[in-house]
């Protein structure tokens, strides 16, 4: 009788760590996605309508399956309305404008380097010192962001690039936050809710620097398809996935499998027929194996 929780932990645990990589996986497809939008719209015009559908949808799924449960909303409004900030308008501000003169394989690879900023953040905040091994495989992981933009053969960090950094500081906000300051609220409960408050904010801002109506009004159906992929699949799939992870595993585990952000992007541009080149493969891989290393060191510490 008593294998039979230990049994049922091991297979939520594998669910969820197979949800995780998926998440993963899909959020690697955004950054093609957000490089054809950005040929036909302006940035915040192109995240708006991503997370605006992404909201629709994402709240018509939770009132058809949990129903919405208001106390939830009520206990929890301020961590909502500050992790959305963070985790949804934070994030997607600095994806959008980063793309502008960023690659798609880079931006990816700086993303995927958030496992490292989220394991640094959740020690400083447990007031515990990170491990010298860890703080080694952050050092290899940004010499493998260094060869993929080219930084050994004189090339300089684009303005963009310094962007998604940013962004990858933001998601690691909003992964441990989610963990610590959301109470009593399923995984999908805090993804609905997050994501209508960011998508709110996304609106607001599109509204008062574009014009997202008349923009709209002339974009192709490429573009269409691109935005409706990252709302439902990037988005929607992608977060609740993420948060059953982050509820089941905690944010440090789950946030090492954002390793895949990358390796997902690399073969969807290799799909769109723009081959990397070797320096950008030694690269995702020399950064995969650094994140790999101090996330290693998290897991042993943390048993």
């Amino acid at each position: 009788m008593s294998d039979i929780p230990m049994t049922c932990s091991k297979n939520l645990d594998s669910r969820a760590f197979f949800l995780s990589a998926l998440a993963a996986v899909f959020w690697g497809t955004n950054f093609e996605a957000t490089r054809l939008v950005l040929i036909e719209m302006p940035p915040w015009t192109a995240a708006a309508l991503r997370f605006a559908v992404a909201a629709a949808l994402a709240l018509l799924w939770l009132w058809s399956t949990r129903g919405l449960d208001l106390g939830v909303l009520r206990r929890n409004a301020i961590a909502f309305a500050s992790l959305g900030l963070i985790g949804v308008t934070g994030f997607n501000a600095a994806l959008f404008l980063g793309m502008k003169t960023s690659s798609p394989v880079t931006a990816a690879l700086i993303m995927g380097t958030s496992p490292l900023t989220t394991n640094l953040l959740d020690a400083i905040i447990n007031r515990r010192r990170p491990a010298g091994l860890a703080l080694i495989g952050m050092a290899i992981s940004l010499i493998g962001v260094a060869l993929t933009v080219g930084a050994f053969s004189g090339a300089r960090l684009a303005p963009g690039d310094i962007l998604i950094a940013g962004g990858s500081l933001a998601w690691a906000l909003y992964s441990i936050g989610c963990r610590r300051w959301v109470a009593g609220a399923a995984p999908l409960e805090t993804t609905v809710w997050t994501m209508v408050f960011g998508a709110s904010a996304l609106v607001a801002i599109a509204f008062t620097l574009e014009s997202p109506m008349r923009l709209l009004a002339g974009a192709s159906p490429v573009f269409w398809l691109a935005s409706l992929h990252m709302a439902f699949i990037g988005s929607v799939l992608a977060f609740v996935f993420w948060q059953v992870g982050i509820a089941q595993r905690g944010p440090a585990a789950t946030s090492v499998l954002f390793n895949l952000v990358p390796v997902s992007a690399l073969m969807i541009a290799a799909i769109f027929g723009r081959l990397p080149g070797l320096s950008q493969v030694l690269g995702v891989a020399v950064a995969i194996f650094g994140v790999w290393l101090a996330s290693g060191v998290s897991r042993t510490q943390r048993r």
